[in-house]
């Protein structure tokens, strides 16, 4: 019983069906029990009411005969009646309860006890009943020889015509003359009410034969099937295996279920599959990451850890943390483990212990905890990050700032660390210190221009951003001294900002060198230069000479000067001196010790005034010199007098090797100087070109050093070119050397164009 029990509970349909049934046959039950009920009630009544239309039509068929009191005519009446097929006996009795006629012959005479059911239905309570019901008529059922008896009573009133004419036999307080008592027959009645009953219970067993069968096939083909294949599905999706399609295509309820189904499982394999790979990668990541992960009780014991932990240490799980990490035989006075598995919260802790080899290790530890399914804090994940590398990468760091640092100090250079955007002075060294004449506290915050004097704070600017070297800079001290130093500065960062790391050097002393030798070089150019300064000065004295030679024969013959003369005279001797002073100007200019003060200039002036100076030279050597200017040079920053020497330099270099070739060759040569100025946006350049003997290749990196000279002895210091390519280079420029293919050498000056202002 119980496996049937569990049978019906697994299967939907029995569970569905069978309350059905139930109800359909207790439904099917009370409705024929209702119905035969019914029908037997109405077949009763028509009985009845039948009974009752039969005794009013035998009472009129007596009335006639009564009236007449013929006796025969009423026995003849009730032995007809008698015989019809329904009835089984009539009798008339009066109202002494005497059986006055009757169908039995047999009866007529007798007295009717007034306890019997025919009395009673009047006399059953007091006063008596005149006029009984239809349903207090019938006075009782009975069988007889298997057949049923219904006797129905019916009274007999005292008309008018009973009581007086032409009747007058009977009284009239008399309301009642008798009774009619009629004995009919139930078979045909039984016999209807049996074929009602078969038919009602058959017709409730053919509706609830079809109604549950209808039931039962629409719940196997609507609900059932579809489940079934829903199960189906549902098993499939349950193993992973996704389905194409719903396992149930209809527009109800079943369908969207399916659907729904359909959709929630494959989107569950999805996710199933999502989940299944994050939980292999996090296995991986659990497994492969390289830092140090384990899961801790709140006894400290080891739950589980990863391949790394595993490999740097002889652990086992259940083994205590503090064994593992640091061979304790007690926990860390600080245990992050226990703080969070006490508060709950994360925390960070940098920790120090020794792996299995003895090695010494620095791990930064990091706990979050581990909860159950009630939310409380069951066990923490430790992970520790190696940070051995690190600490002895910051302990070198250290080692390497203490050394810079050192170096940074005691380096001769200043050194100034200034901000990128602001120029102010964020740090310094010793040497700065020293030099600027302030303390740090003073430096520190100021800007950096402030060291500059004013024309050069521009200049900079621009090389400090652009990362140039200045060569020639003028700064100023704390007490107000100037001098003169280069500039070298580079990009950096310094805590967290952007910095220019800038070094200054104290270049005072080697420019005051540098002038005193290219005095010596300028005074051993007009030594050099003596013939021919002493030929352009004798033309203007010769003029000056024949002039007052011309007055003073004049004056001692007598002869009269006439004023024309004498003013065509003063005049030649004025332009004569004028020449005389300029060429003695030019000379002192030249060779006055000059200051270290760039201009903006424009080079072919330069030019102009170095040749004006030297060409007296050229000319007593027949070396003819060719021009090729470019009259839109832009301006350049350098001292002019300075640069004059640098030109003479060349153009004394130019002449020599002019004279040397011609030696070697018996002065059978072309003896020409080209200068050509060109420029571009950047530069501006001067080529000066000779057809002299040349450099040779080998010569070429060495004839900028200082006392190289490839003159001989006696003609020759070797500081012309030397002090002319510090000249330039402090310009920011640059000298190269080529040989020309048709013989001489080309000397290209290159000078930065002036910034605008």
């Amino acid at each position: 019983m119980r496996r049937i029990f569990d049978y019906i509970r697994r299967r939907l349909i029995l569970k569905i069906n069978l309350p059905v049934a139930v109800v359909l046959i207790l439904s099917t039950s009370i409705w024929a029990s209702f119905h035969l009920s019914f029908q037997e009630r109405i077949v009763t009544e028509n009985i009845i009411q039948h009974a009752e239309r039969l005794s009013n039509t035998i009472r009129l068929g007596l009335h006639y005969a009564m009236m007449l009191n013929s006796r025969d005519d009423i026995k003849m009446i009730v032995n007809n009646y008698s015989r019809l097929g329904e009835i089984r006996g009539v009798r008339i009795i009066d109202k002494y309860s005497v059986v006055m006629f009757s169908s039995h012959a047999s009866e007529v005479g007798e007295e009717i006890d007034q306890a019997s059911g025919i009395c009673q239905v009047c006399h059953a309570i007091s006063p008596a009943i005149l006029y009984p019901t239809q349903e207090q008529s019938i006075y009782q059922q009975t069988v007889v020889n298997d057949e049923r008896i219904m006797r129905m009573v019916s009274p007999i009133p005292n008309d008018p015509g009973c009581s007086g004419p032409p009747c007058h036999y009977h009284r009239p307080d008399e309301p009642i003359l008798g009774v009619l008592d009629i004995a009919f027959s139930l078979d045909q009645t039984d016999l209807l009410a049996r074929d009602s009953r078969r038919n009602t219970i058959l017709l409730a067993v053919l509706l609830f034969v079809s109604i549950f069968a209808t039931l039962f096939i629409l719940f196997f083909v609507l609900i059932k099937r579809p489940l079934s294949k829903i199960v189906q599905g549902a098993g499939q999706l349950a193993k992973g295996v996704k389905i194409e399609r719903a396992m149930v295509d209809q527009p109800d309820e079943i369908g969207q279920l399916s659907k729904a189904i359909f959709e929630m499982g494959n989107d569950l394999i999805d996710k199933q599959d999502q989940l299944r790979i994050q939980r292999n990668q996090y296995q991986n990541l659990f497994e492969g990451v390289p830092c140090l992960i384990t899961v801790q009780n709140e006894d400290l014991q080891l739950l589980s850890f990863n391949r790394t932990f595993e490999e740097k240490f002889s652990a086992s799980v259940g083994e205590y943390c503090y064994k593992a990490y640091k061979n304790r035989d007690d926990p860390c006075p600080s245990c992050p483990v226990l703080k969070t598995i006490s508060d709950g919260k994360s925390h960070v802790t940098e920790e120090t212990g020794y792996y299995k080899d003895g090695r010494k290790a620095h791990w930064i530890v990091t706990t979050s905890p581990i909860y159950d399914t009630d939310g409380n804090v069951v066990a923490a994940m430790e992970m520790c990050l190696d940070i051995t590398s690190r600490k002895e990468l910051e302990e070198e760091v250290r080692r390497s700032e203490k050394k810079y640092c050192d170096i940074f100090n005691n380096i001769p250079n200043s050194l100034f660390v200034i901000d990128a955007d602001d120029f102010s002075i964020l740090d310094c060294n010793r040497s700065a210190l020293s030099l600027y004449g302030y303390t740090k506290s003073e430096l520190l915050g100021m800007s950096f221009l402030q060291l500059c004097v004013d024309d050069g704070s521009n200049s900079c600017i621009r090389a400090v951003q652009t990362g140039d070297i200045i060569n020639q800079s003028k700064h100023i001290t704390k007490s107000g001294r100037e001098f003169y130093v280069s500039v070298h500065s580079s990009p950096s960062e310094f805590a967290g900002r952007k910095v220019w790391l800038v070094s200054i050097t104290d270049i005072t002393k080697r420019l005051e060198i540098e002038q005193h030798l290219i005095q010596a070089s300028k005074m051993a150019t007009l030594g050099e230069m003596a013939t021919g300064v002493a030929h352009e000065l004798n033309q203007p004295l010769a003029v000056i000479q024949t002039s007052v030679d011309l007055l003073k024969r004049k004056i001692g013959r007598g002869d009269p000067v006439p004023a024309e003369d004498i003013a065509k005279i003063a005049e030649l001797a004025s332009g004569s001196v004028d020449r005389a002073t300029k060429i003695i100007g030019h000379m002192r200019a030249f060779g006055r010790m000059s200051d270290i003060q760039m201009e903006r200039v424009n080079i072919n002036d330069v030019l102009k005034r170095a040749f004006e100076f030297f060409k007296q030279q050229l000319t007593l050597r027949n070396i003819t010199v060719d021009w090729d200017e470019d009259e839109k040079l832009p301006l350049v920053l350098c001292e002019p007098n300075r640069m004059e020497q640098v030109f003479i330099n060349f153009l004394l270099n130019a002449r020599d090797a002019i004279e040397e070739k011609a030696q070697k060759s018996g002065g059978d040569n072309d003896r020409r100087i080209t200068i050509k100025t060109m420029h571009n946006h950047e530069f501006v350049t001067v080529r000066i070109s000779d057809t002299g003997t040349g450099v040779p290749k080998s010569l070429r990196n060495r004839i900028f050093e200082p006392f190289f000279t490839t003159k001989q002895v006696g003609k020759g210091t070797g500081l012309g070119l030397s002090i002319s390519y510090g000249i330039v280079r402090d310009c920011g420029g640059t000298i190269n050397v080529t040989n020309n293919d048709s013989g001489g050498a080309s000397f290209f000056i290159r000078l930065p164009v002036a910034p605008r202002k």
